[in-house]
């Protein structure tokens, strides 16, 4: 696929496919990514389809400044943030719901697998909010530094702190589940 900036373009000169391109290359991701947010799957898919939605209806102007996933991130990002403004927290639903051993090749090689995911995912629940959402965007979404400041309204290099502190942090945490690094 064409990168997300030309398939926009296209949709506001008025090809219907460009949209449809947008929300297959960056839906999952998206989703995920508002997920961080609210800590709720289902509400993440919505809070996803509102962005789209407001795509398609208002038709935001992408100013170039940034790249069109860092745009499309940011304006998922406020209406999240408009979305939490307007509702109580809800109980979050644990990631172990959500997983799924599809692949029976290799049982036990996945199962290891997931268990790791799953005190990754465990450990990241237990940190600050801003600590979560700058190693979500950096390492889930493999968004630069700078793409990340641009959506957390930061600068640079408080970006750059906050993400040492935050793989301390998350250091940390797994080692008090017991995680065992292979690497080291």
């Amino acid at each position: 696929m064409e990168n997300g900036a030309d398939a926009y373009r296209r949709f506001l000169e008025g090809d219907e496919k460009g949209l449809e391109e947008i929300i297959t290359e960056y839906k999952d991701g998206l989703i995920l990514y508002l997920n961080g947010y609210v800590s709720n799957l289902d509400l993440a898919e919505e809070l996803a389809e509102d962005t789209f939605v407001r795509l398609f209806t208002k038709k935001p102007k992408n100013k170039g400044g940034a790249s069109f996933k860092t745009w499309l991130y940011t304006i998922g990002r406020n209406i999240a943030l408009d979305a939490l403004r307007k509702m109580k927290r809800r109980r979050e639903e644990p990631l172990e719901t959500h997983y799924d051993l599809a692949d029976e090749a290799n049982l036990e090689e996945n199962y290891i697998r997931g268990e790791r995911k799953i005190a990754v995912h465990r450990a990241m629940n237990n940190l600050r909010a801003e600590y979560r959402e700058v190693l979500w965007l950096t390492y889930f979404e493999g968004l630069s530094n700078k793409e990340t400041a641009e959506i957390l309204k930061k600068k640079v290099h408080a970006v750059e702190a906050t993400l040492s502190r935050a793989r301390a942090a998350l250091k940390k945490e797994l080692e008090k589940e017991g995680f065992i690094y292979e690497n080291e």
